[in-house]
């Protein structure tokens, strides 16, 4: 016998579930003081419980002889989702797939042929005040002609014999009737104002390659991509935004060292700089 029922028109949390009430048949305001007051002759006709999944189904019936007289009362009790367990779960697979991203960016950097290079010869383009023209010896049979924007920025003088960081496999350009095949990589701050030569690590050598992650990784490096590949896929579009220094110089992509087998590429002076 049921001795005492409570209706809420909202919502009810009872541990983990949450009770909805769905009334059918005739308005349940009117009609339960009557089947209060009256006499107790009305009995629980069904209770389904299925507890494994927390969700409780209980249909209240009036006897049999009462019928068409007494409102039909259906509640349901379903489990809410525990909300630190929903919390948890998010939190891991955004950080799965944040994880799963770096690695992806990772892997495209790599397919980047970043080498070590010495400046062999620089001199000023005849064409542009603004770009120098340099050999540079990347462990190649002849060196690469690179023309470079860093009159405003780098001492000619400097860069004479300056070890150097070079992106290999871009496709040539034609910068002011010379042909460019590379880029040299330089840290800069956010106005543009101040900018530097990446700096291999003491004992590089021409020809070395620079890689990002760690020093296990170099047996499993892929073969750098061809130039066509690199420009078609936008490699180099999609990994620069995502290279810096950081606190102490070193030269990162996102959390990942650039490096080289005889250690770390950096930056002389600039500090959570950009890198282009």
């Amino acid at each position: 016998m049921a001795s005492t029922i409570a209706v809420f028109s909202g919502c009810l949390r009872v541990k983990a579930g949450v009770l909805a009430v769905q009334i059918s048949s005739i308005p349940l305001r009117r009609e339960l003081p009557r089947y209060f007051s009256s006499s107790s002759k009305r009995t629980t006709a069904t209770v389904a419980a299925i507890s494994s999944s927390l969700r409780i189904s209980a249909v209240y019936n009036q006897h049999q002889r009462h019928r068409s007289s007494w409102p039909r009362v259906t509640t349901f009790c379903t489990a809410a989702p525990d909300a630190g367990t929903t919390v948890s779960a998010d939190e891991s697979e955004k950080k799965s797939e944040s994880q799963e991203e770096e690695e992806n960016v990772k892997e495209t950097a790599n397919l980047l042929d970043i080498k070590v290079g010495r400046v062999v010869k620089a001199w000023q383009h005849e064409e542009a005040d603004s770009l120098y023209v340099e050999e540079v010896d990347i462990g190649e049979s002849e060196p690469r002609i690179i023309c470079s924007g860093l009159v405003k920025y780098v001492p000619l003088d400097l860069l004479q014999g300056a070890a150097v960081v070079v992106l290999a496999n871009l496709k040539p350009r034609n910068m002011r009737g010379v042909k460019s095949s590379g880029m040299l990589l330089c840290a800069s701050d956010s106005a543009h104002e101040n900018v530097e030569l990446l700096v291999p690590p003491q004992g590089s050598v021409p020809g070395d390659r620079v890689w990002f992650g760690v020093e296990d990784d170099l047996d499993q490096l892929p073969e750098p991509a061809p130039p066509n590949k690199v420009q078609k896929k936008k490699m180099w579009e999609s990994v620069q935004p995502l290279l810096r220094t950081d606190a102490t110089g070193v030269s990162m992509l996102k959390e990942h060292l650039m490096r080289t087998t005889s250690g770390l590429v950096t930056s002389k002076t600039l500090r959570n700089a950009n890198i282009s």
